[in-house]
C-alpha cells in the first residue's frame, strides 16, 4: 500500500516543535512519507535560531497528491502569510488533499488561504483574540486543544500537535496503532481534544506560601477527598478564616472555587479515559452524586458529563471508523 504523504509547510520564524513533533509522531507510526516545503528550498531558520532543511520550495514542488497538509507555526506566521506564492500553494495542496491540519498560529496561513470559512477552530491561547478580530469568518475556540471540523483540524501551541498528530495517526490507523506510537514516544494517549488549554495546575496564580501550597498540594493529590475549609485549613496549619483570606490572596480564587474546578478537571480525565460509570465518577472525584455532577459540568462547560464523554473519548469508534460529531465530509462538519 502507498505511503500516505504528510507535507509540511514552515517558514523562517516558525516553531520548531510544531514541525518535529507531529513529525516523530508520524515517522512512528509507519505508513507515511513526510515531507517538508518552504518558500524556497533549504534553510530554514526557525524562531529558536534552529536551522531545520525545507527540501522544497513551494515553485518546485506540485501540490496534487498531497493527503495531509499541516501548516506549523510561529512568530513567522504574520510574514508568511503576506508571501502570496506560499498561500496560493497552500490554498492550491489543500484543495485536493483529504485533510488540512494547522499547529498554533499555522491557522492563520490556513486563514490566509480562504480555508477557514464557517469552520470551527482553536489556535495558541495568546493568538485567539487576534485570529477572532482579524478573521470573523472563523468560529474560534480558543479553550480545547485541537479541535476537528469536517476535514479541517486546528490546534492549540507546541506540545498540542503531538496531540494533534496521534488524533491523525487514531483517524487512519485505529487506535491500537496510536497507542503505541504514544508508548514509544513516552507521550500521555490521548489528551482529548476538547480538553482544556487552561488547566488549573498550568493556569492559575501558584501558591506564594507554604501553607497555602500545601493547601493547594492536598486537593491536587485527592480531588475526591472532603476538602471542605477545615479540613484544609488543617492541612495548612492555618485558622479557617486566616486560610481562606491568604488563599484568595495568592491565587485570585477562594479554596471552594478552586476545589471545584480541580474536581472538574478530574472527572473530564476519568470520562474520557475510561468506562467507568458516571456516578462512580462523580463519587470518585468528589460529587457524592451523578446530579450533582451533571449540574456543575453544565454550568462550567455547558454540557452534560455523558455528551462530555461521547464527544471526547476518542476520535474514532473501536473500528477505526468515524466517531461522534468525527464524520470527515463536509455535511458532517461539527456545529
Amino acid at each position: 500500500m502507498t505511503d500516505r504523504r504528510i507535507v509540511f509547510v514552515v517558514f523562517d520564524g516558525f516553531q520548531p516543535l510544531d514541525l518535529t513533533g507531529p513529525h516523530e509522531v508520524f515517522h512512528s507510526a509507519g505508513g507515511y512519507a513526510c515531507e517538508v516545503v518552504g518558500a524556497r528550498a533549504g534553510p530554514v531558520r526557525s524562531v529558536s535560531g534552529l536551522v531545520m532543511e525545507a527540501a522544497h520550495g513551494v515553485d518546485g514542488l506540485d501540490p496534487a497528491g498531497t493527503d495531509t497538509l499541516v501548516v506549523v507555526g510561529g512568530q513567522g506566521v504574520d510574514r508568511a502569510r503576506q508571501d502570496a506564492d506560499l498561500v496560493a500553494w497552500v490554498a492550491a495542496a489543500a484543495a485536493g488533499a483529504r485533510r488540512v491540519a494547522s499547529v498554533c498560529s499555522g491557522v492563520f496561513l490556513l486563514a490566509a488561504a480562504g480555508l477557514l470559512d464557517g469552520r470551527r477552530v482553536t489556535t495558541h491561547w495568546a493568538r485567539a483574540e487576534q485570529l477572532t478580530r482579524e478573521h470573523p469568518e472563523a468560529r474560534v475556540d480558543c479553550d480545547p486543544i485541537f479541535v476537528r471540523d469536517g476535514r479541517v483540524w486546528t490546534s492549540a501551541g507546541v506540545t498540542a500537535g503531538m496531540d494533534l498528530a496521534l488524533a491523525l495517526v487514531e483517524d487512519d490507523l485505529g487506535r491500537d496503532a496510536a497507542h503505541e506510537v504514544a508508548r514509544r514516544l513516552v507521550l500521555f494517549l490521548r489528551r482529548p481534544g476538547g480538553q482544556s488549554q487552561f488547566s488549573v495546575a498550568l493556569w492559575s496564580r501558584q501558591p506564594a506560601t507554604d501553607p497555602v501550597r500545601a493547601a493547594v498540594t492536598a486537593i491536587h493529590s485527592d480531588p475526591g477527598a472532603r476538602h471542605d475549609i477545615a479540613g484544609l485549613a488543617a492541612h495548612a496549619g492555618l485558622s479557617p478564616r486566616h486560610l481562606q483570606r491568604r488563599f484568595t490572596a495568592e491565587l485570585g480564587v477562594p479554596p471552594a472555587a478552586y476545589v471545584e474546578r480541580v474536581r472538574v478537571e478530574a472527572a473530564q480525565r476519568a470520562l474520557t479515559d475510561g468506562d467507568e460509570p458516571v456516578d462512580a465518577i462523580a463519587r470518585r472525584c468528589g460529587f457524592v452524586t451523578a446530579e450533582t455532577l451533571r449540574r456543575t459540568f453544565h454550568r462550567r462547560l455547558g454540557v452534560a458529563p455523558s455528551d462530555y464523554r461521547a464527544r471526547f473519548r476518542s476520535t474514532t469508534g473501536p473500528s477505526g471508523s468515524s466517531g461522534p460529531g468525527s464524520d470527515p465530509t463536509e455535511e458532517g462538519r461539527t456545529a
